[in-house]
């Protein structure tokens, strides 16, 4: 089961997020589509464009390390690979604790890369 840890922000956010773009370990994987701050329960929506043919990803708060509002980028502890593997967004079951706990599952039994 996803822990809390996972869908929070490690900072207090007061930022809108949508329209970010996001960085993972090793590159570009896209901008941010949708966003939340729910207490337990933050993620991004990511329009992939075309680096994985227009799909869109689903990232939990708990791997961001960096946010940083001035260029409107988010950093991810992750890779593009392990983002493209990740469970396929469900936009019908994307707010269903059973999905979260898919992803936050995936995405927790990684090594997080603290940086």
């Amino acid at each position: 089961m996803a822990t809390v840890e996972m869908w929070t922000f490690k900072t207090a956010q007061n930022v809108d997020l949508t329209g970010f773009k996001v960085e993972a370990t090793d590159g570009d994987i896209g901008k941010v589509d949708e966003a939340t701050n729910e207490v337990g329960g933050s993620f991004i929506v990511v329009d992939t464009g075309p680096w994985i043919f227009g799909k869109k990803v689903m990232l939990p708060a708990g791997v961001f390390y960096d946010i940083a509002a001035a260029t409107e980028t988010i950093l991810v502890s992750r890779t593009k690979d392990e983002i493209k593997n990740a469970p396929e967004f469900d936009e019908q079951r994307y707010r269903d604790a059973a999905y979260r706990d898919e992803l936050g599952g995936y995405y927790g039994g990684r090594d997080s890369q603290s940086r």
